[in-house]
């Protein structure tokens, strides 16, 4: 590869792991962790058939058998569906969703099947946001849908829906404001409270509304299972400060975006206790002898956390992209503090982790790299950069007499031509040129990664590879063991990959669905896995 001499990546440490496929790897030596000795599928089959006493273990039994298959060299991935629109693609949980979430697709067959198509809206009615919801196995809840997987939906025109997720058939329907756009829906806990929040107020607008120039935006909070509200709030400069931009809210925690690159986390918790005025259930009367009903037009949810002095700020943290993440065994966090250059520190201290606490690629590229924790649970930090992958861990720290320090668990990088370019060329007519730069680390002519995700039922790092030439882009799925970060397989997909466009790539168990955008649509591709005695069928 061809890079420029001030791209280097960080020192590895000695325990550190290098999975590597290229030629030239050959003669290092993997040291990789001793694994159990693997139970084959007629082994993982004949235990089944004696009896397993619970249906964990028996699930994981058969993720074992299917992650086998997976892996299997005789079993290939084959295109077998491909469909385009000219809307965003959603995907989640074997649904494909089209034209606003108004055509549902289920990926479970053989070939992706049309579960649902919902009656035609005007453009003002049109689906915007969704979350796909789960129902508990631990609850008895009131009605029989409530037990069903449901698609909470927000509309246009300020109305939330809950629709079956099986039929499209409307179960329930909330008018939320006449006074204001909300346009995003996320989920505060997981598959537990989800929050709507409107656009962000700007003061053109808001004096032509006649609203508070001073209230940047308003959120609503609701539990799901069954779907109750929890409150509705605004958040307001006056309180918070002239420098608030953005706000979101996850686990529990109000964060709260400054335009002087700086975080503040508030607990909702407390703000509840504090501030709310009122208790509200969907179907009260708005007001004392008011005709005017919670939940339903031009009521709308009032708002009942009045937050008239600003919380106790939990955590405050400088941020070059105004975002930070908190994960970790014992509990840490990540930011960023310029470009490239990411911070991991103790939550209980603030302190920087002694030893690698500044992980920086100091890579030459046009994207930026990104961090995060592992979604496994396991406490590990995944470092993604052009051409490497680093499974970082924390050891030592608040628990133990040991300094803290992050160590690579294990490092995966791709094939590169590590012949350097000539800095100085002579043209036919014998006139010099020189190279004002080296090759960046994501040149699109050299294997660059992409995508990263995790396939937590096979414990498998998914990673996406492109390499593009002058005519076109061509991408891969390597899959590499988690624990590992062993290379496994290689999935080669079919259509282009055109890098100036956004992509998704999703592997659920036996399905890769991969959506891209074109110039003029979008474009989603399913592969399933084959036989390659099927695949000759």
């Amino acid at each position: 590869m061809s890079t420029a001499t001030s791209c280097q990546q960080p020192s590895k440490p000695a325990d550190s792991r290098v999975v590597q496929d290229h030629p030239s790897c050959a003669k290092r030596h993997l040291v990789l962790p001793q694994r159990k000795r693997q139970i084959n599928a007629i082994d993982l089959l004949s235990r089944r058939s004696r009896g397993i006493p619970d249906s964990g273990t028996l699930s994981r039994h058969n993720l074992n058998i299917l992650r086998g298959i997976v892996l299997q060299d005789s079993r290939n991935f084959i295109k077998v569906w491909t469909k385009s629109s000219k809307s965003t693609i959603r995907y989640e949980s074997g649904r494909i969703y089209f034209e606003n979430y108004q055509r549902c697709y289920s990926c479970l067959p053989s070939e992706p099947q049309l579960l649902y198509e919902l009656p035609k809206r005007a453009k003002a009615e049109k689906i915007q946001d969704a979350l796909l919801c789960q129902s508990p196995l631990d609850k008895v809840l009131p009605t029989r849908s409530d037990h069903k997987p449901s698609l909470l939906a927000l509309t246009a025109n300020n109305w939330l829906y809950r629709l079956s997720a099986e039929t499209g058939e409307q179960l329930q329907k909330i008018f939320l404001s006449s006074h204001h756009k909300f346009r995003y829906i996320s989920w505060d806990v997981d598959q537990e409270t989800f929050y709507v929040k409107s656009t962000l107020k700007k003061a053109p607008f808001t004096q032509q509304a006649g609203l508070n120039q001073n209230t940047l935006v308003h959120i609503a909070v609701f539990h799901v299972s069954p779907l109750q509200l929890v409150g509705s709030l605004e958040i307001n400069k006056n309180v918070f400060g002239n420098t608030v931009i953005d706000v979101s809210l996850s686990q529990g925690v109000l964060a709260v975006s400054h335009s002087t690159k700086i975080v503040k986390l508030y607990s909702f918790e407390h703000i509840l206790k504090k501030f709310m005025t009122k208790t509200w259930e969907l179907g009260d009367p708005c007001h004392l002898k008011s005709t005017n009903i919670v939940g339903e037009a031009p009521c709308g949810i009032p708002v009942n956390i009045d937050i008239k002095e600003s919380p106790p700020v939990l955590f405050e943290v400088p941020c070059f992209d105004n975002g930070i993440q908190i994960g970790g065994h014992p509990w840490h966090y990540i930011y960023t503090s310029r470009q490239g250059a990411h911070h991991i520190c103790s939550l209980k201290d603030k302190a920087l982790v002694h030893f690698h606490g500044i992980q920086d690629m100091k890579s030459c590229s046009l994207e930026s790299d990104w961090i995060y924790f592992h979604p496994d649970d396991s406490g590990r930090i995944i470092h993604v950069g052009p051409s490497t992958i680093n499974m970082l861990k924390i050891q030592g720290g608040l628990e133990t007499d040991m300094s803290s320090r992050v160590v690579q668990d294990f490092s995966i990088t791709a094939h590169r031509d590590n012949r350097a370019a000539a800095q100085v060329t002579v043209t036919s007519s014998g006139r010099t040129v020189k190279r004002r730069f080296h090759q960046l680390d994501d040149d699109p002519e050299q294997e660059t990664f992409r995508i990263v995700e995790f396939e937590d039922e096979l414990d498998l790092l998914v990673v996406v590879e492109v390499t593009s030439s002058a005519d076109e882009g061509k991408a891969q799925v390597r899959l590499h063991d988690n624990q590992s970060g062993m290379l496994l397989k290689r999935i080669p997909l079919m259509e282009s990959w055109d890098e100036t466009y956004r992509h998704e790539l999703f592997f659920d168990k036996d399905t890769i669905v991969h959506i891209g955008q074109t110039k003029t649509n979008f474009c989603c591709s399913v592969y399933k896995i084959r036989h390659g005695m099927e695949e000759l069928d």
